[in-house]
């Protein structure tokens, strides 16, 4: 989910990915490029984000993700999943 919300902003590539879920969270979020990578390619296999090579800020040749139209369902799905879930848990922990 956090995956497909930072590809909802931009088209990045996976270090770029990376750095951004790390700076939002605070350095909650750290994710290691060999869970990163696996993952983009499972979202690209599912159809939830497509690729294509790209030049980066530094002139560095990138595979760079986005979020396809199935993948904006997958993030809505995923949300909502989300937000009951911690409205359980929420109630649980008040209990």
């Amino acid at each position: 989910m956090l995956i497909l919300k930072t590809l909802a902003l931009e088209p990045m590539h996976g270090y770029g990915v990376s750095v951004r879920i790390e700076q939002v969270s605070s350095g909650i979020f750290r994710i290691n490029p060999g869970s990163l990578l696996p993952a983009l390619s499972r979202m690209e296999r599912a159809g939830h984000v497509r690729s294509e090579w790209r030049a980066t800020e530094n002139n560095r040749r990138a595979k760079y993700y986005m979020l396809t139209a199935k993948g904006r369902k997958a993030l809505a799905s995923e949300t909502e999943q989300w937000d009951r879930q911690a409205a359980a848990i929420r109630r649980i922990l008040e209990a």
